[in-house]
């Protein structure tokens, strides 16, 4: 009965570290998430749902990676730039129509 004891300590405290890295990379994950959404919302105004898809896209992609925790900011960030461009280029394109 003593090793069963034992074997379920192990286990818990294996579960509740586990647990905490988890959080720790949804954190990390939501942390970068709102500052980048913060550096672009001036932008971004009208499109933030956009935005946020965006993102999600980023955050699938870094999930496939091996290391998700540092692919994650720089590819969203890269995502959300390359998103900026093109609404700049979608405003060119129909204020050239519009004349």
């Amino acid at each position: 009965m003593k090793r069963m004891n034992n074997d379920t300590k192990f286990s818990k405290s294996i579960i509740e570290a586990c647990t905490e890295s988890c959080q720790k990379m949804v954190d990390l994950f939501n942390a970068t998430r709102t500052a980048i959404t913060d550096q672009f919302r001036d932008l971004a105004a009208n499109d933030r749902h956009t935005l946020q898809l965006v993102l999600n896209e980023a955050e699938a992609l870094a999930w496939q990676t091996e290391y998700p925790e540092l692919v994650f900011p720089d590819l969203a960030e890269e995502k959300a730039r390359g998103f900026m461009q093109w609404m700049a280029h979608q405003r060119d394109v129909r204020t050239s129509v519009r004349l």
